[in-house]
């Protein structure tokens, strides 16, 4: 279920809950790309893959931490791990699938993407199709 919330100036964000995660979506009213949030509230989930033509997303793990799976069809499948703990920036250029798995509950994620959202600027697979491993190993 979406609802839109209202801000000064007549600009929305659009807000969207699912089992997932809770996400604002365009929190600020930039002219080009989009700043969002998402506050992923399952370890279940795993959330992928999708890749851009034209897009750049530029991720930071605000809070908690996540198992960055990012792949191409002619390399496969390589993890990157974000934390609060280690806080950087992933940037993640077209033609890059990518997704995610919270590792711990609760965790926030803040994205930039370089382009308003455009549907048809977004390819889709299939978990599983990179012959990926969304398991985290106990130590």
């Amino acid at each position: 279920m979406s609802t839109l919330v209202r801000r000064k100036r007549n600009t929305t964000m659009n807000y969207h809950e699912d089992d997932r995660a809770q996400r604002l979506l365009d929190v600020f009213p930039l002219k080009d790309g989009q700043i969002n949030i998402s506050y992923i509230n399952s370890t279940e989930h795993i959330v992928a893959w999708h890749k851009h033509e034209k897009q750049t997303d530029y991720w930071i793990c605000l809070k908690g931490s996540l198992k960055v799976g990012w792949a191409t069809e002619d390399d496969g499948c390589e993890f990157k791990y974000l934390s609060d703990k280690n806080p950087q920036v992933l940037e993640i250029p077209p033609g890059i699938y990518h997704g995610y798995k919270a590792l711990e509950p609760g965790t926030i994620l803040a994205y930039y993407v370089t382009r308003k959202y455009d549907p048809t600027d977004e390819h889709r697979a299939n978990v599983g199709d990179f012959n990926e491993e969304w398991g985290t190993e106990n130590k």
